[in-house]
């Protein structure tokens, strides 16, 4: 029988971890949003931040009242007083500046995708595993309430053996350069990073995958749909698109009921069980009431990582490396049967 409550998510306290000192690279529009919602909902801190662009790093700090402001990311990471670094920049870049960091002896937290291709998002974990530092992708969807709440459910078995599970994320986004750029533009990268990352949640590491879509003028996936397979039996369907607006909605499938996520399902929002007896009417239902909405949910990430580090862990129980990097290869395969290749990616 279905339980008429859903678990209630259990949360580390931003107040109950030591605040650590971040510093910035690449100070763009979600290195922003990273640092409004980490000031306002926690108690870490950026004191540094580094732009190779002039006049950008000082565009960046002075309204959030951060001191220091770099024309160069060696300076940054070499500084005493920074604990952990954001990579921020273009995902072609995070392999570069990470292992820069790594190198100086810092905490990464690495903008997803972790890196464009499995070869540098495995040469992060190997430099990372070396150093014995503590990085992790910012996978940010991992560490919201509702995650931890979809997780007691899978765990506990609630919906029995898991069959399927779906979801869809698409925008209309061609007129972002950076998106239909071949160097490390796709959707599947952008977007459905986001879908791989919720599947491998509940699922782990597919065993096939097959996808089929379309191309972008300059040769990025566009709208793609991929089917993964896994030793189980159980099968993920995976939509994404840079041409369209979609649901951005998810669901789980088991043999004894089903769970959707609230749209869109990547940020704070709610949860609802279904019987599996085809009754339209809700079982139970949960709902993000925590007053972080949108992406101020960046902020968990913040104090995750924190957290972390105050335990002594070099990676994250909540998105490990390994898992990073098992995602982007099963990208990579979707890319490549449809078509879609980076500048430098070998064709076989």
């Amino acid at each position: 029988m279905l339980p008429s409550k859903l678990p209630s998510p259990r949360l580390i306290p931003a107040d109950s971890v030591r605040p650590l000192r971040w510093g910035i690279i690449g100070p763009g529009m979600i290195a922003e949003v990273f640092t409004d919602a980490t000031h306002k909902h926690t108690n870490q801190r950026v004191v540094a931040v580094a732009s190779q662009t002039p006049g950008r790093a000082e565009a960046f700090a002075e309204p959030r009242g951060i001191e220091v402001a770099l024309d160069s990311y060696e300076a940054l990471v070499a500084r005493p007083d920074v604990d952990v670094v954001y990579v921020a920049t273009h995902p072609q870049h995070h392999r570069a500046h990470a292992e820069l960091a790594i190198a100086a002896g810092k905490h990464v937290l690495i903008e997803k995708p972790l890196a464009p291709t499995a070869e540098d998002a495995q040469a992060i974990a190997n430099a990372a595993a070396a150093a014995g530092v503590l990085v992790m992708e910012a996978m940010w969807t991992r560490y919201l309430p509702q995650t931890d709440v979809i997780r007691q459910i899978v765990s506990e078995g609630i919906l029995g053996d898991i069959t399927l599970v779906q979801s869809d994320f698409g925008q209309a986004l061609h007129h972002i350069p950076r998106l239909v750029d071949p160097i490390a533009g796709g959707g599947l990268l952008d977007l459905g990073i986001y879908n791989f990352a919720f599947t491998s949640l509940v699922l782990g590491v597919a065993e096939k995958v097959s996808a089929s879509g379309t191309l972008t003028t300059s040769g990025v996936d566009d709208t793609v749909s991929v089917l993964l397979g896994y030793h189980s039996g159980a099968q993920a369907a995976i939509t994404t698109s840079l041409a369209a607006f979609t649901p951005t909605a998810a669901s789980i499938s088991g043999v004894k009921g089903m769970l959707t996520v609230g749209e869109p399902f990547f940020t704070p929002t709610s949860l609802t069980l279904f019987g599996a007896d085809f009754n339209p009417a809700a079982v139970a239902t949960w709902k993000d009431e925590s007053g972080i909405v949108a992406h101020e949910g960046l902020s968990y990430q913040a104090t995750a990582l924190a957290s972390y580090v105050e335990q002594g862990l070099t990676d994250s129980p909540a998105r490990p490396l390994a898992e990073a990097v098992s995602d982007i290869s099963l990208i990579q395969q979707a890319r490549h049967q449809i078509g879609a290749f980076l500048s430098g990616e070998a064709r076989n």
